[in-house]
Order: structure tokens, then C-alpha cells, then sequence
């Protein structure tokens, strides 16, 4: 692939997780505890879906560091190579995830 067929997946890619990042911390907004308001049932169920927003969140976050982190490699010119052991990452690898920042010997390791 070529440096700016990278760069534009993986800016694709951190626009998505961006997107998704905005639409979780909408739903991981406080839940009113107002009984008279939502029964106590509408509020277990939005009690859950603000915990899985909190973890949609948490996980949008990494994902964004993987990606500002593959950005960063590409701008550094050692895109490509293993960040462990700087041997080169497959092809067929970085093809499947663009931000992959180990070989698959030293993932298989982690």
C-alpha cells in the first residue's frame, strides 16, 4: 500500500471512531434518579445502556490512541515495523488492521 492509501484509511478510521466516541458519551450521560418521572425499570435499562455507553467509550479511546499512534509511525517513517522488535509487520497484517503496531510473532507473545 502506499503512504497516502494509509494515511487515508486510517484517518477514515479515527473519523468512525470519533462518531462513535460522540454517540457513547450522549448515552453515557448521567441517569436521572427522579422515580416519578421514569420507573424504576427505565431507569435499570438506562442505568445498562449508560454502562455500556462508559465501555463503548473507554474502547473509542484506545481505539483513537492505536490510530494517532499509526499516524504518528507514518509520519516518523517506521510504519510498517514491529514497535517491539522493528522487524516488518506483514503486508497482509497491516492490510486486515492499518494501525497494527506488532508482528504477529510478538503479539502471539503478549
Amino acid at each position: 500500500m502506499r503512504t497516502e492509501e494509509i494515511r487515508s484509511r486510517l484517518q477514515a478510521a479515527r473519523d468512525e471512531v470519533v462518531a462513535e466516541l460522540a454517540r457513547a458519551r450522549v448515552n453515557a450521560r448521567p441517569v436521572e434518579l427522579d422515580q416519578a418521572r421514569i420507573g424504576r425499570l427505565a431507569r435499570v435499562d438506562a442505568l445498562q445502556v449508560q454502562a455500556m455507553a462508559r465501555e463503548t467509550e473507554r474502547r473509542c479511546q484506545a481505539e483513537r490512541a492505536r490510530i494517532e499512534a499509526a499516524l504518528g509511525r507514518l509520519a516518523a517513517g517506521t510504519y510498517g515495523l514491529c514497535v517491539r522488535c522493528e522487524e516488518p509487520v506483514a503486508a497482509g497484517r497491516l492490510q486486515a488492521d492499518p494501525a497494527a503496531a506488532l508482528c504477529l510473532a510478538c503479539a502471539a507473545s503478549r
